[in-house]
């Protein structure tokens, strides 16, 4: 059983739910500056090994796995902290906000020997989990194309100060979870087109960046794919559409996924049309307080994936590597919404001095 400790308490609630019920990790300590964030946090989970200092995590000795969970901004220093402090690393999606430190990152983790692993949760969600299994064992045959969407009514989010700051865009905070699915299925992506604009719900809260939008990506072997994002509208009843959906078409069938349904369907080579709903039980374990807000499930689906690849020598995914790899084509999907031209995912590495093979 590997030891792990938490810094960030937001987001870091699912990961503690996750660490205290699995049977492959030990919560050791919990960390965050905000000293009473850590006692609700401690008076919730009946937890009291909390701290509001980064070093207490990183000189416990006992401690495998640190996991961050705090503002985009600091990853790049936490995790560049824990690694030196001999740790593997568990940090959110987006991995960093800045390029220029991606080489550096590089560097320190192949030299201490250490895992990083990037928390894509949705990756791990029982339906993105079957449509997975089902392709690489060849369901649908070999992959045309790939349509994913996030679409969701979050204007209540527009009443979060900081929502409306000019640093917050809907891109990475949101478009990050499909366009992990296309880089999932399709992971040499070359070049991406997009458009995207300010709503009139958006403009009337006073949001800075685009809240619509919708991207094409060209992989090097020429096949296409889609994203959208929407996130002041309404949406559709959930019985017809989904929040967030991966659809990949095949030669010989085709799948979705849907989130946060537990909804994934199929049309198998055969022509075999399948709808599968998983019930109560799976629905208790992936949403465990808050509605769904918090989907602790697919953490815990997360971190035993990591701990089993610490203790049997394989790459989780996905990795540094392909965290670098993601924010490059954000980066070169913010351009391109931007300049109104397709935007080449090797321009934006060549910026920050990244090889291809290194960094995608």
């Amino acid at each position: 059983m590997l030891r792990i400790a938490i810094l960030g308490l937001g987001e870091g609630r699912s990961t503690m739910s996750a660490a205290l019920e699995s049977k492959k990790l030990e919560l050791v300590t919990i960390c965050d500056k905000n000293e009473e964030l850590c006692r609700q946090r401690a008076t919730e989970f009946d937890f009291k090994n909390y701290t509001t200092e980064y070093d207490d995590l990183l000189n416990d000795e006992s401690i495998d796995i640190i996991a961050i969970y705090t503002p985009d901004y600091l990853h790049a220093e936490h995790v560049k902290q824990a690694l030196l402090a001999g740790k593997h690393v568990v940090c959110t999606k987006p991995f960093i906000d800045d390029l220029s430190k991606a080489n550096e990152l590089l560097e320190i983790s192949g030299r201490t020997g250490k895992k990083v692993f990037v928390g894509q949760s949705s990756r791990f969600f029982e339906p993105m989990k079957r449509q997975h299994k089902d392709f690489t064992e060849g369901v649908i045959g070999d992959l045309i194309t790939i349509e994913a969407h996030y679409h969701a009514d979050h204007r209540w989010f527009l009443e979060k100060g900081w929502a409306l700051l000019d640093s917050f865009k809907w891109l990475y905070g949101g478009l990050s979870h499909p366009v992990d699915f296309i880089r999932w299925y399709l992971p040499n992506i070359e070049e991406v087109m997009g458009y995207g604009m300010i709503s009139s719900n958006a403009k009337k809260a006073g949001l800075k960046n685009e809240d619509t939008m919708h991207f094409i990506f060209k992989a090097q072997d020429g096949r296409v794919a889609r994203v959208s994002g929407v996130y002041t509208s309404p949406t559709q009843p959930t019985k017809r559409d989904s929040g967030m959906s991966c659809i990949l078409r095949g030669t010989e069938g085709a799948s979705q996924a849907d989130y946060h349904e537990l909804r994934y369907s199929v049309t198998t080579k055969e022509g075999e049309e399948k709808i599968i709903h998983w019930g109560d039980e799976k629905l208790k374990y992936y949403f465990r307080f808050s509605g769904q807000t918090h989907h602790a499930g697919e953490y815990q689906n997360y971190l035993e994936y990591f701990v089993d690849s610490i203790e049997q020598g394989f790459t989780a995914y996905p990795d540094m590597k392909e965290g670098i790899g993601t924010v490059a084509l954000l980066i070169a999907m913010d351009r391109t919404l931007k300049t109104g031209v397709p935007v080449k995912i090797s321009d934006i590495l060549a910026e920050y001095n990244l090889v291809k093979s290194e960094a995608v």
